[in-house]
């Protein structure tokens, strides 16, 4: 949790930031951040958004530290554990084993949170651990409010591709 609220002017630089991300253009949104106070940068919406900055950029080894910091900072915010795992797979020094080692602590402590059994499958499907892969996303889908939406998604995602026949029968 953070340990103050924002506050204008950075609050106003903060959604400044998030509209320049909603634009697609995270140097500018960047350039919003900058303005921050220093005390602001690692309050949770600020990592949050720098952390999205760094994926729009695909600056995957910059973006596990800010993670890192998101989920020490703010362990009950579900999203930290979700971009620290995405950027750790993406990362020049880590892979699939520190994603999902990453991610699986959450899935206790988030157990109605679909997008985290989900992306449990993905890697485990990659590992080629197809039946635990299939009841993660089993789990994903019970989790989920609306099973189509995730069917779907799982249906384009090539992490997910040992599975597509299985799940074109639900």
């Amino acid at each position: 949790m953070a340990l103050f609220e924002l506050h204008p002017p950075d609050t106003h630089h903060l959604q400044a930031a998030l509209g320049w991300l909603e634009l697609g253009n995270p140097s500018e949104a960047g350039e919003e951040l900058a303005r921050l106070s220093p005390e602001a940068l690692d309050h949770p919406d600020a990592l949050e958004v720098r952390w999205q900055i760094c994926a729009l950029s695909s600056s995957w080894d910059a973006a596990v530290p800010i993670a890192e910091l998101l989920v020490a900072t703010d362990p009950a915010r579900v999203g930290g554990w979700i971009h620290r795992a995405y950027a750790i797979r993406r990362a020049k020094n880590g892979g699939l084993q520190k994603a999902w080692d990453a991610l699986l602590p959450a899935a206790r402590l988030f157990p109605k949170e679909p997008l985290i059994p989900y992306n449990l499958a993905c890697y485990t499907a990659q590992f080629g651990r197809l039946e635990e892969a299939w009841n993660w996303f089993n789990h994903a889908l019970e989790s989920a409010g609306d099973s189509f939406l995730i069917k779907m998604q799982a249906l384009a995602d090539d992490d997910l591709r040992p599975l597509w026949d299985r799940i074109r029968k639900l």
